[in-house]
């Protein structure tokens, strides 16, 4: 089994509410979307292993140490391809280069995992092997396979309605009413707003 290591916390933009994994690797490309010319969310040092852990695609604690400039790059292709077939669809022919690379992840081998013992007697999940590249992708990939061929999943896709945000999410509220990606981010941001506004129309 793997032993720990110390991957610090994810950056504060990253979040994990998106109700897929798929989707929340789409979502790392929300501060490239805003700014075309800045830098990959997930190349930073270390980054794309904080994604890794605060995903749950490997347990806290797993080594990490082969995490390099290839694995950022297979990553944000295979982010790349779930979000032109999440936003467009299978339909669209400029998606079967996208879904082609997408079926060639989900085919391989996901980490095998097992449960052992920590310290303090606890069961927890541990990797039976180091992670490698390839399985990680298969893990992202099946999810979002599972999503684009599951009707109901798809029809409660959504994209946030909150201004300059673009994340997709899995609308799961009850009436199907959801409208922002986050109450506490986006929801919040518009309620600012909008007390902005009308005490601007109260103060003229």
């Amino acid at each position: 089994m793997t032993a720990a290591t110390g991957v610090g916390p994810y950056p504060s933009q990253w979040r994990f509410d998106s109700g897929r994994v798929c989707l929340d690797l789409v979502a790392t490309a929300q501060e490239t979307d805003r700014r075309a010319d800045g830098p990959e969310p997930l190349a930073g040092t270390g980054q794309l292993a904080r994604w890794l852990v605060g995903a749950g695609l490997v347990p806290a604690g797993t080594p990490l140490h082969g995490v390099d400039g290839a694995w950022v790059a297979r990553f944000v292709e295979l982010r790349d391809c779930i979000d032109r077939l999440v936003r467009t669809g299978p339909g669209e022919g400029r998606a079967d280069d996208a879904l082609e690379v997408l079926n060639a992840r989900a085919q391989k081998a996901p980490p095998g995992i097992a449960a052992v013992k920590d310290g303090k007697g606890t069961l927890v999940r541990a990797l039976c092997a180091p992670p490698e590249c390839a399985a990680l992708l298969a893990l992202v990939a099946r999810d979002a396979v599972d999503l684009l061929t599951d009707p109901v999943a798809r029809s409660r896709l959504r994209q946030c309605e909150g201004d300059n945000c673009r994340r997709v999410y899995l609308d799961t509220s009850r009436g199907r009413r959801r409208r922002w990606c986050s109450s506490e981010v986006c929801g919040n941001r518009e309620r600012v707003a909008r007390h902005r506004r009308k005490a601007s129309v109260k103060e003229s």
